[in-house]
């Protein structure tokens, strides 16, 4: 399993590089493509959406009907980096550098003197769009520690005039948008506009004696990955109800989830909405199958730091390696409650998988994820889990195989048992 979630990872650069992944593998089996609009298909089978960014795959079972449910599993394509800006072009003492924006929160410090690939969609003046992804060709170089002797004690990053990538030198007629054509294989001045952020260059790798994980993006492919591996498993198992199962990628979670492709907007609604009338159920009975779903909100936990462990809660902390994360907040930063975790525990106990739990220490508030916004709109019982990491938000993350393989195995779970 390890190497084919670097393979995802690899071919997920962006997020609307993750999204088509996550369709093109469900259409490898079956799934069909619904385009939003059509008429709308909730014959049994598997039907996959794209919006973007974001990506929404349901299996509607032989008996579905508007006495079923839906078992949802939500999580998010997008990473932090640096955002091409509109006019990208910049010259700085004979160097050719890119004009970037910061995109969520990164560990900035994280990103110098890494190779970096640009990946992300472009727009067409005929109205088409491609994907592309560059070659490793920009770097974010350090100031040497002879012209800061205070590097070491307090390294302060501006970051405007820090943190923009160089990707030639002397060369004054090469310009990036040029790179990004022929990288695509159209003329630069067919490109009307641009999503494209920053990526590490270098793959992903397992290593050491506990087989760990070092790659990009692990906040958040890790639970994107293992929610398509646990609904393809669940499917080719025979072991599914008739509850939908529903798998929802969204994007633009690093940045608060408030768009049309994110968590806040209306695209899991959408499909709910439409999959339960196309199956005869009219509002009353919308309510009613709302009433009997759930939704798993899997997004990365923080493992304990050993060199940092006073910035964690003294028991309720995880580890990894130790199996996948229960994330609890009392001030709803985390969806779960009660309930929804005794549903998670019955899960990893029907899979065998091991549990841990994560509660912050009230000096280190935690983030959020999509799970209480998704719990909001809807009403559905959330539970918020996630596998753990260190250096989240760095360009390059860690992670744990087995709690990779255990993750799986718990979210299969929740979509085939009775819990």
């Amino acid at each position: 399993m390890s190497e084919s979630f670097l393979d995802f990872i690899a071919a997920s650069p962006s997020s609307f590089h993750a999204a088509e992944e996550v369709a093109h593998r469900l259409e490898r089996i079956g799934f069909v493509r619904q385009e939003e609009n059509e008429q709308w298909d909730a014959s049994p089978g598997g039907h996959v959406m794209v919006r973007g960014g974001a990506v929404v795959a349901w299996w509607v079972p032989e008996d579905a009907s508007p006495r079923s449910g839906f078992r949802i599993i939500g999580s998010h394509t997008d990473s932090p980096g640096f955002k091409a800006k509109p006019l990208p072009e910049l010259q700085g003492s004979g160097f050719q550098q890119i004009g970037v924006e910061i995109y969520g929160g990164p560990i900035l410090a994280s990103w110098f003197d890494r190779e970096l690939q640009l990946a992300g969609r472009i727009e067409l003046a005929d109205g088409s769009q491609r994907l592309v992804t560059t070659e490793a060709m920009l770097r974010i170089p350090h100031l040497a520690i002879h012209l800061d002797r205070g590097a070491n004690d307090a390294l302060h990053v501006d970051k405007q005039a820090h943190t923009q990538p160089i990707f030639a030198v002397d060369d004054p007629e090469l310009k990036i948008m040029d790179i990004i054509a022929a990288s695509a294989g159209v003329n630069a001045e067919d490109i009307v506009g641009h999503d494209l952020i920053t990526v590490d260059g270098a793959r992903g790798v397992i290593f050491g004696p506990s087989k760990l994980i070092a790659a990009g993006r692990m906040d958040n492919l890790s639970s994107v990955y293992a929610s398509l591996q646990a609904l393809i498993n669940a499917i080719e198992s025979g072991d599914a109800g008739e509850d939908i199962l529903v798998l929802a990628a969204f994007d633009h979670e690093e940045v608060g989830s408030a768009t049309m492709y994110g968590a806040a907007g209306p695209i899991l609604e959408d499909v709910l909405v439409r999959t339960g009338t196309a199956l005869g159920a009219d509002t009353e009975g919308l309510h009613q199958m709302y009433a009997r779903s759930t939704c798993v909100s899997a997004d990365a936990a923080h493992s304990i730091h050993p060199n940092y462990a006073a910035r964690h809660d003294a028991v309720n902390y995880p580890v990894l390696g130790q199996g996948p994360v229960l994330k609890v907040n009392a001030n709803q930063r985390y969806a779960t409650d009660a309930r929804s975790a005794g549903m998670w525990q019955r899960a990893c106990a029907a899979a065998g998988v091991p549990s841990q739990v994560f509660a912050g220490n009230n000096n280190s508030p935690c983030g959020s994820t999509i799970g209480p916004i998704t719990a909001t709109r809807l009403g559905v019982s959330t539970v918020d889990v996630g596998i753990p990491l260190l250096s989240m938000h760095s360009a390059r993350e860690l992670a744990s195989a087995a709690d990779m393989a255990w993750m799986t195995m718990a979210l299969e779970s929740y979509l085939v048992y009775t819990l």
